[in-house]
């Protein structure tokens, strides 16, 4: 399929570009990729993304963060096509432990600090996983 390079994209253009390159006439190297070949990858951006930061290269780490974006994306695709979950399935994920563990901001808890809410953050985080939660 030909794309025209555009303006702007969004999560769900972005998601769709990688299944194409994993689509069986997409890309060669983006097809044979799986869960053990991208770890190097993923720690290699993750490290550009913290030199960034370091360096204050504000215009280096947007293009970083995106990069690292892009390997999140990927997993999220080599799992969907395994059955296992999606890049939904990631998001309501994060967006369910965001509003847990922040009690103070979402319930009823109070934390007037950083390390009160810091310290309230590690105690939910630390009954989630009494209860299973991971």
């Amino acid at each position: 399929m030909k794309r025209e390079l555009k303006d702007s994209y969004d999560l769900n253009e972005l998601r769709a570009i990688v299944s194409e390159l994993r689509a069986p006439d997409g890309c060669p190297w983006d097809r044979v990729q799986d869960y053990d070949s991208l770890k190097i990858t993923l720690r290699d951006e993750a490290q550009e993304v913290l030199d960034a930061v370091d360096k204050r290269d504000m215009e280096n780490l947007k293009e970083e963060l995106g990069d690292l974006m892009l390997q999140v994306i990927f997993y999220a695709d080599l799992a969907a096509q395994d059955g296992l979950f999606t890049l939904d399935d990631v998001m309501t994920g994060l967006g369910r432990k965001l509003i847990r563990r922040h009690p103070h901001v979402f319930g009823d808890a109070k934390a007037e600090t950083p390390e009160e809410a810091l310290a309230l953050w590690r105690e939910v985080k630390r009954r989630e996983r009494e209860e299973g939660y991971r």
